[in-house]
């Protein structure tokens, strides 16, 4: 964990001293949250949130590098076992971000996430899941002045969630993942 940490450091200091630009922001909107996995294509989605803040690295003219600092409201509803998981993460996304014009961009990059909360019906449920989550980020914005985007991006799940290893490919498969849908609302400073 400290390594990863310290890589991520090191790798925004290098950034931070070669950027031609760098921007900080604030940000916050909406998560639409569910499992993914074989045993839970029935998983239902949740509404959550999100909120945090993020540096806009200028790399080239058309190219940033945004590592952001969100926490994370996910989860979802069970109905097979008529639940509702709800997952809090403190997630640090680093994407890569591709300025198609001024205004339109598209982004993509790695995810890890620290579990914070897990509640299962009000419950806790904490020791039932991994305290990371690892993901991939895709998404795109649109730019409405220099200071103020909106941004729609998807989380894919690539790691377990649940507390277990998989032992093969197919357990693998059928283990619940973070599926994340945001939108988001972010003002640059």
């Amino acid at each position: 964990m400290k390594k990863i940490i310290l890589s991520a450091i090191a790798i925004m200091a290098f950034a931070f001293s070669n950027a031609q630009e760098t921007r900080f922001g604030v940000k916050g909107g909406l998560n639409l949250t569910t499992f993914a996995g074989g045993n839970y294509w029935d998983a239902k989605s949740l509404v959550g949130a999100h909120v945090g803040g993020f540096a806009e690295i200028k790399v080239i003219e058309r190219l940033a590098i945004q590592p952001e600092l969100l926490f994370s409201m996910q989860g979802a509803k069970l109905d097979d076992l008529n639940v509702d998981a709800k997952l809090n993460y403190i997630n640090v996304p680093v994407l890569a971000k591709f300025f198609i014009t001024k205004q339109w961009t598209v982004e993509a990059g790695p995810q890890i996430g620290f579990l914070v909360s897990a509640k299962v019906d009000g419950d806790d449920a904490k020791d039932a899941y991994k305290s990371t989550d690892f993901g991939f980020n895709f998404g795109g914005g649109y730019n409405f002045t220099d200071n103020l985007s909106v941004n729609l991006r998807y989380t894919v799940g690539v790691s377990n969630i649940a507390d277990y290893n998989a032992e093969d490919f197919d357990e693998y498969f059928d283990s619940p993942k973070n599926s994340v849908l945001a939108l988001s609302l972010a003002y640059k400073f």
